[in-house]
């Protein structure tokens, strides 16, 4: 049975995702900022068939209170090997060209929020020797564009991040997952419009729940998007500025 922590829990991709692991009985523990999302999740997966499930609310960019979250998390599952980190914003890229307020908040949520739960997390699974660490980083972190690339700045220093993490514990025998979604039908992306590539989150979470069972390193999801920003990224650049993306 593994003791799963789901940071981000009332996200759709990490709901879909709860819902895979509760129908393998795991323990799971889900923080999130909205008490009544998180029991009526806690709800449901219980009655999946999770082995217990836990919860608490917080706001994730309240960085002070997140070693106290995770001690919470450990307590109450009597331990923990797992770690799903699913929250962010899809902030508004315009607005962040105007004003550098708005820019900081976007890297604060998508980036610094995320160091700052890894540093505590990290340690604590180094120190046992095992464990598994599955962030949600995006395809947008694969090469800077014009549409939004204050959110691709953030989602590539978190890749660039996970990959000096993995390496660092890859001797304490704890996997480091990072997890390349593309276009996703979320409540964040409901006023995008949607086409061929999109894919729904149930998909995306049995992506997730392969990739931890396999202990992979990185993995694009769907699995096509590996093709698609492996063309992107090798568009020369005197030919990608003038493209419009």
């Amino acid at each position: 049975m593994r003791k799963i922590l789901i940071i981000g829990a009332t996200s759709a991709i990490a709901q879909a995702t709860a819902k895979l692991f509760a129908q393998q009985h795991h323990a799971l523990f889900l923080v999130g900022r909205d008490a009544d999302k998180l029991e009526a999740i806690a709800a449901d997966l219980k009655v999946r068939g999770a082995h217990q499930v836990d919860y608490t609310t917080l706001d994730l960019n309240e960085f002070d209170k997140h070693s106290a979250m995770l001690e919470e998390a450990y307590t109450r599952l009597e331990g923990l090997d797992t770690v799903l980190i699913a929250h962010g914003i899809l902030d508004d890229q315009k607005a962040g060209e105007q004003d550098y307020a708005k820019a900081e908040q976007a890297l604060r949520t998508n980036f610094l929020s995320v160091v700052s739960l890894l540093t505590p997390i990290a340690n604590r699974l180094e120190k046992q020797h095992y464990g598994c660490i599955a962030v949600i980083s995006s395809v947008a972190g694969d090469r800077g564009r014009q549409s939004n690339y204050i959110y691709g700045t953030a989602k590539g220093a978190l890749t660039l991040f996970l990959q000096g993490l993995r390496n660092r514990l890859h001797p304490a025998n704890v996997c480091v997952l990072t997890i390349k979604p593309g276009f996703v039908d979320t409540p964040m992306t409901a006023s995008l419009k949607k086409g061929a590539l999109w894919a729904e989150p149930e998909s995306i979470a049995r992506g997730i729940y392969r990739a931890i069972e396999k202990r992979k390193n990185s993995v694009y999801l769907p699995w096509f998007w590996w093709i698609i920003m492996t063309v992107i990224r090798h568009i020369p650049e005197p030919i990608f500025k003038r493209m419009k993306l």
